[in-house]
This record gives structure tokens, sequence and C-alpha cells, in this order.
């Protein structure tokens, strides 16, 4: 296993996405609901799929700032808007899947340069690196 440099801890507790889920340090600290789309009552509270879009946005920001330093581009009024989807699996089994858009508003290069960079934030990214394979993600410039 990779030697990690820092480690995130949660822990959820309760009735799964009608339960509550809290970081070690307690910065996160929340209730969570199963969203009225799927079933349940919504309402003013997270769920995995907004955490998950959340981190993997803030990540491929990262990703994407590290890469254009890297070719000496500067970046200025960048957003990453990350739309997490759940369903159930296309093959009929039991379960669901994941599918991820990642949407990118890079106004201050040119959609050439925008879409080479989004590729390879998407190489550099630990999110990106973790679902690959895994789950369909698609690249789009705003």
């Amino acid at each position: 296993m990779t030697t990690a440099i820092y480690t995130a801890s949660a822990t959820a507790s309760g009735d799964g996405r009608n339960g509550h889920t809290r970081s070690s340090d307690g910065v996160l600290d929340l209730d969570l609901a199963v969203p009225k789309e799927m079933g349940g009552p919504g309402g003013a509270h997270s769920n995995p799929e907004q955490l998950f879009a959340a981190g993997y946005a803030a990540c491929f920001h990262g990703a994407l700032k590290l890469v254009a330093r890297s070719q000496k581009i500067e970046l200025t009024d960048t957003a990453i808007t990350v739309d997490v989807g759940i369903g159930p699996k296309p093959d009929g089994t039991p379960g669901f899947i994941l599918n991820v858009a990642i949407e990118a508003e890079l106004p201050s290069v040119s959609p050439e340069k925008g879409k080479e960079l989004l590729e390879a934030a998407h190489q550099v990214c630990p999110y990106s690196n973790a679902t690959r394979g895994n789950i369909e993600v698609e690249l789009t410039l705003a």
C-alpha cells in the first residue's frame, strides 16, 4: 500500500443514507437524507452523492491548477462543477452504479487549451485515478 501523507477519517452512523456522518476532527458533522428522487424525505440534509461531488470537484480543481502551473499557464476565474448520478446497474443485476460529469469554466484559455488541460488534470486527479475504469466520467467545457 502507498504511504499516505494525509488520511481523512469519517464515521457514518444511524440509518445509513438517513443517518449521520462526522469526520474524526469534527469539521464535517451532518445529518444525511435520501433524496426525494430516490424515495426519501430529501430536505435540508446532504447525501453521499453530494459529498462525493463536492470532494471530486475540489480535488479536480486542484489538479487542474497544478497542471496549468506546470505548463506556466495562469488560470483566472475558474470553476469546476461535478455532477454525480446514481442509478440501477444497466445489466439488471442487483445494485447501483455512479456516473460523473465534470464541467470546467476556463475563460482565460482557448477551448483547445482548455480541453488539453482537462484531460491532463483527469490523469493527475486522485479521484479520477481511483474511479478510472469503474465509472463513466464525462469531461466538458462550459
